[in-house]
């Protein structure tokens, strides 16, 4: 069995080797190198020819970010970032998967070797996930939202109630994992102001979601921002569930209210798609439309078929654009979708479905 190749990179000793025992310890992979800033990676990765690479962000002599972008542009390989758990950090990783990092996990600043050895799971995990990642050479051209669509709404304020081009009574659910931060923005920032909300689950530990929400809100011409328990769902707007916590849909007269609670991981998973889906099938039925994009495993996939089973009309991303195609394949399997498009045409889809006609207009 050839086993994944890894490389770590990584400005601090002891980080160095304990991910290379982590790495070692690994009856399908093993450390080919280590190198202390990315100057050093460049010529070991020329030499060595590794199959994954984890790298810091913050090193002496070129910044983590500066040389992923270059590796991407000039040589694109899987990439697992260490990243430190702060709001810089977060910041910093959000950045990194927009420059096509497969994947995160976040070191703690104290007690790090009890930290990474908690983490040797999730960290072996990603690697061999990242391994069968179908990475991408990345682009310079920056990212804008669509210029056609309208300015973004003020927070709390119902977009377009008198006079939308869309169906106020339909809500958009979509779940993502491994690659899903890059596939949800892109389905986002091609969505106009006055769009039916749009609820995300995307897999993320706590600290990075408000950040990720965050950073969605400043392209997006939807107000995004990360969903808080019982606030009103409305048009124009796009909830994010928390990292750590479970989000799902509850109706309280003609209003969707969300749901954030600490519920138990599903599907190893928390914020888990299954949920948030499953409550979409017995909530909304046929006034939801659901999107289902990349990711390793199967959560959302059976949730997915039990909305399109209650009336939903579905949407999966393909094989090409996926990062890793695991969840979208299940739910091809399980007869969950209704079309499997990228997801810039999955916004195009979007807004055909829910379009309103000059005769169903609410006056």
């Amino acid at each position: 069995m050839k086993k994944i190749r890894v490389l770590v990179v990584d400005d601090s000793a002891l980080v160095r080797s304990l991910l290379a025992d982590i790495i070692n310890r690994q009856f399908d992979m093993e450390c080919v190198g280590a190198a202390n800033d990315p100057l050093v990676a460049r010529e070991m990765i020329r030499e060595l020819n590794p199959d994954v690479l984890t790298l810091d962000i913050e090193m002496p002599r070129m910044d983590g970010l500066d040389f992923l972008g270059r590796l991407m542009r000039l040589r694109p390989m899987p990439v697992v970032m260490i990243s430190t758990l702060t709001e810089r950090g977060a910041e910093a990783t959000m950045k990194a998967l927009e420059l096509g990092a497969v994947d995160f996990v976040s070191k703690p600043r104290l007690g790090v070797v009890d930290g990474l050895g908690e983490l040797s799971a999730q960290i072996v995990d990603k690697v061999r996930v990242a391994a069968k990642a179908n990475v991408r050479r990345s682009s310079s051209v920056p990212v804008t939202a669509a210029s056609s669509a309208p300015e973004q709404a003020a927070p709390g304020q119902v977009v377009g109630a008198l006079r939308s081009n869309f169906s106020t009574e339909k809500l958009i659910f979509i779940g993502a994992s491994t690659g899903g931060t890059e596939a949800i923005k892109d389905i986002l920032i091609r969505l106009p102001a006055d769009f039916p909300a749009v609820l995300v689950t995307q897999h993320m530990p706590p600290g990075f979601t408000k950040t990720f929400a965050a950073r969605l809100n400043g392209l997006s011409k939807l107000a995004v921002r990360e969903v808080v328990n019982g606030e009103r769902l409305l048009p124009g707007h796009a909830y994010i569930a928390p990292g750590g916590m479970q989000f799902r849909v509850d109706r309280s007269g003609a209003n969707y209210l969300a749901v954030v609670e600490d519920g138990p991981p599903v599907n190893r998973h928390k914020p888990s798609v299954e949920v948030l889906f499953k409550s979409a099938a017995k909530i909304v039925g046929r006034n939801a439309c659901g999107v289902l994009l990349t990711g390793m495993g199967n959560d959302g996939a059976r949730a997915l078929r039990e909305m399109k089973d209650a009336g939903s009309y579905n949407y999966v991303q393909d094989e090409a654009s996926c990062i890793v195609f695991g969840m979208p394949r299940e739910a091809i399997l399980q007869g969950a979708a209704d079309e499997v498009l990228s997801p810039a045409e999955i916004a195009q889809a979007l807004m055909s479905r829910v379009r309103l006609t000059p005769d169903r207009y609410r006056i």
